[in-house]
């Protein structure tokens, strides 16, 4: 008897696997035992193995069949599963001996499962065959994609590497049985990093395809695709990143920020003082970056310059010392280098970079200096008091060459001027002293000490320095000394001021903090020119000085005292008008016919001219024109007016009249010369204006208005803004 099982189809093939444990002979399909045994056959069954694939869908699925060749169909025989997953994942048809999987499988969790199956008959309950082991094994189907497991992945390869330098190596795997088909064969390519970048497609090894500048771009991000099935259709995949950067190499030279640069320095700076910096930019990093400064061009060998490795800055140092009055500047050049250079890349470095530095040299105001170190003079004793004794002459050695003032200190027999000259100022015994050692000291003529204060708080203390303006320190007569201790002095850079051309100087000084940032201030000096008597006191500046002390100055006055003026001066003319409209009209005519009586600029002809008036005229009768209502200002003019019409050139009373007003402009020194005295008792016919005489008003009290006159045309608007302004005021 044959026992078998029965697998499903696989690949469309049937297989049938035979027992184990026995030899099958393949012509009689019988089990023959071992050689030596008994002869009672016993038909023992093992069993081998099946498969079966994962991922099954269904919720049963037939996995095999187990078959005694001892089953005639007859439904007498039961079959048993034993083992792990017998139950739970397997389970057995105990009358046909098919198995089923009940629940799904996954090849990754459990590839083996082995089982053993027992033939029991039901009739008798004993086992018709032993009990026989076999083995399932789980197949294998594409479910898993590509994994990097090693990511995130980061490479740092040179700058400038040449094409085909490898980075690094990226790897997948894939969890898929390799001996199934190409489902955990993988297949590499790049998503991301072209052009510079390439990957092997079966290794994975990512290599340079482009010459990189680390300059330019320091870094890049690559990705890196993998895909199993070797790429076919259907195939599952899987990304990573990498990072790659760019290391430095020292392709780039430094170079200068300025092609010139402008120091200073004080011709009092010692040996080894840092004057100033220059800087250079490398766009390479850490020691490539490193670079040394030297001095390629100093024909006066004044200078050196010294590298801080620190800062990478080169720091000018004063070699040996200077003078202002000797040479005020220097031109040097200056190189530099890198420190570290590869012989591979000495082709970026084959010409340094190199910068001009002018340096200025500051003048000091240097102490005066005696022409001699010291003097011997020779004087008789028993010179009288003031004698002369001898010169001493000093010298400013500044450019400027300020004026010099001498003293003598602790001396009380001797005397120095400003111009050196040494005289006694006692008689001398040669017997109580035959020598005098005399100290003079030589100074410049300080004009003023000044100081500056901050209302600010600051932590530390405050510092001010002083300085003139760029325009006074060029032209100025004057300078200034910092004494470091937040005063100042002003010094005299010549000497013969003169009062009368040249009476105030005004100069700028600039006062600066200490504080962050550094705040500035102008501030104007005022010094005035004084005169001075024989013994150097100031005579002319006193008055200055207490006006300047109240804070007044020359201008300032002046303008006070115009303005002053023009306040008063309007004042007295309001004044002067008032009175005026107040005063009656013609205040010269002091009789009553005064109103009849006209003066005129023009000059006539004499006593004998008879032109200037027709006589005729004023013997006429009288003819009165009709005229408008006027209103008169007083009784007594009506009164007048009524006595001039009964009355007629031979009048007693109009001769008396002329013959008085005659008399009186003949008698007057303060009477223009007039020829001719033009008088009228009437005034005439014809005029298109009508009468201008207010003696034939009509008589009211009540006012009236005298708009009227600004109706007759231009040549009547004088009196009219005369004569009505005059009356309107007096009412």
């Amino acid at each position: 008897m044959n026992c078998y099982l029965l697998l499903p189809f696989m690949l469309g093939i049937p297989l049938l696997w035979p027992c184990l444990g026995a030899t099958e002979n393949s012509q009689t399909n019988k089990v023959q035992q071992p050689v030596g045994s008994h002869l009672r056959v016993k038909r023992g069954w093992v069993w081998n193995q099946f498969f079966v694939p994962e991922e099954m869908n269904t919720t049963s699925h037939h996995v095999g069949r187990l078959r005694s060749d001892l089953d005639n169909g007859n439904n007498s025989f039961q079959y048993k599963l034993l083992g792990a997953g017998a139950g739970s994942t397997f389970i057995i048809d105990e009358r046909t001996g098919d198995i089923y999987a009940i629940q799904k499988l996954d090849r990754e969790e459990r590839s083996l499962y082995t089982l053993r199956a027992q033939v029991i008959d039901i009739t008798t309950g004993r086992a018709v065959e032993p009990e026989s082991e076999f083995v399932i094994k789980v197949s294998d189907i594409n479910d898993n994609e590509p994994k990097f497991l090693d990511e995130p992945y980061e490479a740092i390869v040179p700058e400038m590497s040449p094409e085909g330098t490898l980075v690094i190596q990226v790897t997948a795997s894939d969890a898929d049985d390799p001996s199934s088909g190409n489902n955990a064969r993988l297949l590499y390519s790049l998503l991301q990093g072209q052009p510079y970048f390439s990957v092997e497609p079966t290794t994975g090894v990512i290599r340079i395809s482009s010459t990189m500048d680390r300059e330019l771009q320091d870094e890049y991000w690559v990705i890196i695709q993998a895909k199993d099935m070797i790429g076919q259709p259907g195939a599952l995949s899987g990304t990573t990143s990498v990072l790659i950067k760019l290391s430095d190499v020292n392709d780039n030279k430094p170079i200068f920020k300025e092609s010139l640069y402008r120091l200073t320095v004080s011709e009092s700076a010692p040996t080894g003082t840092s004057i100033g910096t220059i800087t250079a930019y490398d766009n390479d990093i850490g020691e490539n970056a490193e670079m040394d400064y030297s001095i390629e061009e100093d024909d006066s060998q004044t200078f050196d310059i010294i590298t801080n490795h620190e800062t990478q800055e080169g720091i000018v140092i004063l070699k040996k010392k200077v003078n202002f009055e000797h040479q005020n500047h220097y031109g040097i050049r200056a190189k530099v280098k890198n420190h570290h250079v590869d012989e591979k890349l000495m082709k970026y470095h084959t010409e340094a970079s190199t910068t001009f530095i002018k340096i200025q040299v500051e003048d000091v105001d240097e102490p005066p200096l005696f022409f001699l170190p010291y003097y011997i003079f020779e004087i008789f004793e028993e010179t009288p008091q003031g004698s002369f004794v001898g010169v001493v002459s000093a010298t400013d050695p500044d450019n400027r060459k300020s004026p010099i003032r001498y003293s003598i200190t602790r001396s009380k027999v001797f005397n120095i001027d400003d111009n050196g000259t040494i005289t006694t100022t006692n008689s001398l015994d040669r017997e109580i002293s035959a020598w005098y050692n005399l100290t003079i000291i030589a100074t410049e003529k300080v004009i003023q000490t000044i100081s500056a204060v901050d209302r600010d708080e600051s932590i530390e203390e405050h510092h001010f320095y002083f300085n003139l303006s760029v325009e006074d320190t060029n032209y100025s007569s004057f300078t200034i000394i910092d004494n470091q201790d937040n005063t100042a002095v002003i010094l005299t850079n010549r000497t013969g001021f003169n009062l009368q051309e040249e009476p105030v100087f005004y100069i700028s000084i600039l006062i600066a903090d200490n504080g962050i940032p550094s705040l500035t201030s102008t501030n104007t000096l005022t010094i005035h020119v004084c005169d001075c008597d024989d013994s150097g006191s100031t005579q002319t500046c006193q008055y200055q000085e207490l006006m300047f002390s109240m804070g007044f100055k020359t201008e300032v006055i002046i303008a006070i005292l115009i303005c002053i003026m023009v306040i008063f001066g309007f004042i007295f003319l309001t004044l002067g008008l008032k009175q005026r409209r107040k005063q009656i009209l013609f205040p010269e005519k002091s009789e009553d016919f005064r109103e009849n009586i006209f003066r005129y600029d023009d000059e006539g002809g004499g006593e004998e001219d008879t032109e200037a008036f027709d006589i005729a005229e004023l013997r006429n009768s009288t003819i009165m024109r009709e005229r408008k209502t006027r209103k008169t200002t007083s009784a007594e003019i009506r009164s007048l007016y009524r006595q001039s019409l009964q009355v007629g050139p031979d009048s007693a009373i109009f001769r008396k009249f002329i013959l008085e007003k005659l008399e009186e402009a003949n008698t007057d020194p303060c009477a223009p010369p007039f020829d001719s005295l033009q008088t009228y008792a009437f005034e005439g016919t014809g005029s298109l204006a009508g009468s201008l005489s207010s003696l034939e008003s009509a008589v009211s009290d009540q006012d009236e208005s005298y708009d009227y006159l600004n109706e007759l045309g231009p040549r009547f608007k004088r009196l009219a803004c005369m004569f009505g302004s005059a009356v309107q005021s007096n009412n």
